[in-house]
């Protein structure tokens, strides 16, 4: 649950679509969004937890759709992005949350098909949703990107995580290249790296961690809502740790 002191921003009319919406970091995001204002387009694979995510949203008086799906499959993307141009005049916010831990593995040892999956989910897909997403980005008055980085990814190197941190550092590229690229426009891109949380997939990763020494996802909120309604746009990237002095 968000800290009981947290100041949420007004997005009312603005309409916001969340990748890996269902738990974690996404579903946090996705859930301050909508008490905020904004009508949440929720994505993720899981359907009932997207329900369990649309319960607690309407009980809250906010607003969402659900788009349950899996962004690596078929032409998914590419469907959607015409289906909400045919409902949503603009899209204002787009978080780029739903991402794939890989197979911690000796770069030589990782299985080919976890590899490329891992490309498509936390590369791929992310450029296809920018590529199909950016006329609607671009229609918006003030539109914002925000991507969930990783310190590993091309930052800090480490042994056994190839698959996700070249990923990730690809991921990071991908979205220093798109704010280039409009940064004469309204879309306003950042990077937000959040460091372990208590996630499903930090336990993954970390079995033998405490997770009660870890900050929950809604402490990212702050950060989050900062990053969404600032002026500036540098630094593009922003640690929570040093933004919050954790």
């Amino acid at each position: 649950m968000a800290a009981p002191d947290l100041a949420f921003p007004d997005f009312t009319g603005k309409t916001a679509l969340v990748t890996g919406a269902s738990r974690g970091i996404g579903r946090s995001i996705a859930l301050g969004l909508a008490k905020a204002g904004a009508h949440v387009l929720a994505l993720a694979r899981t359907a009932g937890a997207l329900e369990e995510l649309d319960d607690e949203i309407r009980a809250a008086g906010g607003k969402a759709s659900l788009i349950p799906m899996d962004l690596v499959s078929g032409d998914g993307i590419e469907q959607l992005a015409g289906a909400l141009k045919d409902r949503f005049p603009a899209l204002d916010i787009l978080v780029l949350n739903a991402g794939s831990l890989g197979e911690l593995a000796p770069v030589p040892d990782i299985d080919p098909k976890v590899w490329t999956h891992t490309l498509d989910l936390n590369v791929t897909a992310n450029w296809r949703l920018l590529r199909a997403l950016d006329p609607m980005l671009r229609q918006s008055a003030d539109a914002r990107v925000v991507g969930l980085s990783s310190r590993v990814g091309g930052e800090a190197p480490k042994a056994f995580w190839g698959s996700y941190a070249v990923t990730k550092a690809a991921f990071d590229m991908l979205l220093r290249t798109y704010a280039e690229e409009t940064a004469k426009t309204k879309v306003h891109v950042s990077l937000i790296s959040p460091g372990p949380m208590r996630t499903d997939m930090r336990k993954l990763a970390m079995p033998g961690e405490d997770p009660q020494t870890l900050p929950v996802p809604d402490e990212l909120l702050p950060l989050v809502f900062h990053v969404l309604t600032r002026e500036e746009r540098d630094p593009l990237r922003i640690s929570f740790k040093e933004w919050s002095g954790a």
